[in-house]
């Protein structure tokens, strides 16, 4: 009788996990470029090594913060497990659709900035419904940077997109390091991808060098904004690789496949391990490289120390 109820036990559960089916994530990442497109792989990756039958439902907003709403909305219609938001606006379409649904951001620089919450940041819980990694690379590392490779020069141009909440942020972080520093800054805003050109055609001849933190809409026009620093002999120092392999000299960058790998090993300990999101802290990326652009560099007379892995 008791190995009967035994077996009808196993029966049961069997049966309940079948009707429950498997785990569903939504993942909104605001455009394709290839920092973005490599955090959303990690992420992958490392999900299904814990959980193989996972399903994912991968959906791209094109760079529109409209349409990261929509899709966040229907996540949280269709019920999913858990929502992964790629970059800023993402997450907070993905905070705006919903207040239960586990939210893990990745590629988002500063939390409490995004999420407009005082008192959090890496290493700390932010209460709410989300949590997950930064891609912030050490600014004054990158001040470091600039004053290193360019000892001669006496104004960095700061090329942002005053749309991007976290690029407003680096920008005044790094500013603050470079006065520090005796540099004089000058700030070139734009408004989205359209006004990137002529921007960046008003910063040549008027800086020495030219710094972009980790902007999404630069990062998805770098052809553009080669276009105009290479024959305006303008160096570019980034804030993440795939920047500088577009258009830059070299970047203190993180591996975003790394940081989406984290992310993705949070969102295992929330859909297997019963992890409570409200309670899991800010990861920060693991480690963080020296990087040049080999071509740029030498079409520009740069040269570059040899601690510095080139961009493959």
């Amino acid at each position: 009788m008791k190995k009967a109820i035994a077996i009808l036990l196993c029966l049961m559960m069997a049966l309940a996990a079948a009707s429950a089916g498997a785990a569903t994530v939504g993942i909104c990442q605001l455009v394709q470029h290839p920092a973005l497109d490599a955090a959303t792989q990690g992420f992958i990756d490392a999900l299904k090594a814990e959980i193989p039958d996972v399903e994912i439902d991968l959906q791209n907003a094109s760079g529109d913060s409209a349409t990261c709403a929509t899709i966040t909305n229907t996540f949280a219609s269709n019920g999913v497990d858990l929502i992964m938001a790629n970059a800023t606006p993402a997450l907070q379409a993905a905070v705006a659709a919903t207040g239960d649904i586990p939210i893990l951001g990745t590629s988002v620089t500063d939390y409490a900035t995004a999420l407009d919450l005082e008192g959090i940041g890496l290493g700390t819980p932010t209460g709410i419904n989300v949590s997950g990694t930064s891609d912030l690379a050490p600014l004054d590392g990158q001040a470091d940077m600039i004053t290193e490779l360019f000892p001669e020069a006496k104004t960095v141009g700061l090329l942002y997109c005053s749309a991007e909440p976290n690029s407003v942020f680096q920008i005044q972080t790094i500013r603050g390091y470079l006065e520090a520093k005796g540099l004089t800054t000058a700030e070139f805003s734009f408004a989205d991808s359209n006004d990137v050109a002529s921007v960046v055609e008003s910063a040549v001849g008027a800086v020495d060098v030219l710094y972009i933190p980790t902007d999404n809409t630069a990062a998805s026009v770098t052809e553009t904004i080669a276009g105009v620093v290479l024959p305006g002999r303008l160096p570019v120092v980034a804030g993440e690789e795939g920047l500088a392999s577009g258009c830059g000299v070299a970047t203190l960058t993180i591996s975003y496949y790394d940081l989406g790998t984290a992310t993705g090993k949070m969102a295992a300990q929330i859909l297997k391990d019963g992890a409570d999101v409200k309670t899991m802290a800010i990861q920060a990326a693991p480690t963080f490289t020296k990087k040049y652009n080999a071509a740029n560099a030498e079409q520009l007379g740069i040269a570059i120390p040899e601690d510095y892995q080139p961009i493959e």
